[in-house]
């Protein structure tokens, strides 16, 4: 059946295809990187999906976030922070937001961002590696409001910067933070005290500070807020543990410690949440635990922590994805001992693993999985709990060179039937509407 795309004009030069749905935040418009887009080309061509346009890109890890036909990316030139406007469709740039940058990654990673950005009823939000909250009007890129939330907060620069990007919840900006009192720049890292500040409440249109709650440091999952345990819940899987909070007042409602030992260990991937049960992972330790959460108490429903080298999933920065009773992701710290995994939600069973793939990040479209590996394979995955089924698989080569060169760290996305997919410098637009004929 073929999908016939209408255009329709939206402000600032941009398009609006009529179907399909704008991917404004991080892990799309529901927040799990499950698209809600139907009918997308399966299988794929030998060749692969066609490439719309591509564009280089400068340092950082972070993904772009689409919305009325624009499509914002965030990157680094140099010693210049950059936002960019750009036509989702054709790739032609409508306008650009500068600041000055000076972050230096300890471990020698990109000093570019690692957070998205956050777009939101007119509004684009943007966080630097360094700390630095820049609000901007959406339409133009003129700024708004900023907060430096490094010096207002005394944030000590943990590994590889600040990496757990905003979210919108009503009309509020909720920023993970993590600050410590005056002086800890003195501090062993390891030695580091939180000063109440893991989770920052901003009012979004003006910066104003709302609240400040939450005794932990910085993580680099991305805050969630779901409705859980019969009301919204913000959940911050913090350094320490995963933190619930009451959005709209910053009460703690809950808290469970779970991180790794070793001092460089991180919390990374997003909690997964299916009716009041909430998915925790990592991969420097304990692994995933499945927690209960009933009347602000936490049930440990079952735990990899006692599972030796048997963990069920180890998720180093890819959110797994939920369908249907099982959880997709990658298990493994390094390239060499991830594996592409099924599990079973309630159990935690491995029912199927698949070596071989690197380090991958993913989505969930229907019932496929669109895997893309660190080294720039891009695969097409039947979410099934059978066994692995890969339908498709391509990787982009001009002249001997690999268009999406490693690392490709960053999850795709998919707007309006097109694929986006980023390598260490180019991002690609990649078509998946169906062939005509087809």
């Amino acid at each position: 059946m073929l999908l016939l795309l209408a255009i329709c004009p939206t402000l600032g030069g941009g398009t609006r295809p009529a179907t399909g749905s704008d991917w404004p935040r991080f892990l799309g418009p529901t927040g799990d990187s499950v698209s809600t887009e139907k009918g997308m080309l399966n299988p794929w061509p030998e060749k692969g999906p066609k490439i719309v346009w591509q564009l280089p890109v400068g340092d950082g890890y972070a993904m772009p976030s689409i919305a009325r036909g624009k499509l914002y990316l965030f990157d680094r030139e140099k010693n210049t922070a950059r936002l960019r406007a750009i036509n989702s469709e054709t790739g032609q740039p409508l306008w650009e937001f500068t600041y000055p940058t000076e972050y230096k990654d300890l471990y020698n990673y990109s000093g570019g961002p690692r957070c998205c950005p956050v777009i939101d009823n007119g509004l684009v939000t943007i966080l630097g590696p360094e700390g630095l909250l820049h609000c901007l009007n959406a339409d133009d890129g003129k700024p708004i409001w900023k907060f430096d939330t490094t010096t207002t907060f005394g944030v000590i620069q943990n590994f590889f910067g600040v990496g757990a990007t905003p979210v919108v919840e009503g009309d509020l900006l909720l920023v993970m933070v993590g600050g410590s009192p005056k002086g800890s720049d003195e501090v062993p890292f390891q030695e580091l005290k939180n000063n109440g500040t893991a989770m920052v409440a901003f009012e979004k249109k003006t910066g104003k500070i709302k609240w400040k709650s939450g005794n932990d440091l910085a993580s680099y999952a991305t805050p969630i807020v779901v409705d859980l345990d019969g009301r919204r819940t913000c959940l911050a899987f913090c350094r320490a543990g995963l933190l619930g909070l009451a959005p709209e007042t910053g009460e703690v409602l809950f808290e469970f410690p779970w991180r790794a030992t070793p001092l460089e260990s991180v919390n990374a991937a997003n909690p997964v949440v299916v009716g009041n049960r909430v998915l925790i992972s990592e991969t420097y330790g304990p692994g995933a635990a499945l927690l209960e959460i009933k009347n602000r108490k936490v049930n440990v429903v079952w735990s990899d922590r006692e599972m030796g080298r048997e963990k069920s999933m180890q998720a180093h920065w890819a959110t797994p994805v939920y369908r249907d009773g099982h959880l997709y992701g990658c298990s493994g710290r390094h390239t060499e001992n991830a594996e592409f995994r099924c599990i079973e939600w309630a159990t935690g069973k491995v029912l199927w693993s698949e070596m071989d793939l690197t380090r991958t990040s993913f989505l969930l479209v229907e019932d496929n999985l669109i895997v893309l590996g660190e080294d720039g394979t891009l695969r097409l995955v039947k979410a099934t709990p059978k066994k692995y089924t890969e339908l498709s698989r391509v990787r982009y080569v001009t002249e001997n060179e690999p268009l999406l060169r490693s690392p490709c760290w960053a999850a795709p996305l998919l707007s309006h039937g097109l694929l986006y997919v980023r390598g260490k410098d180019r991002l690609l637009c990649l078509d998946l509407k169906p062939i005509k004929g087809n």
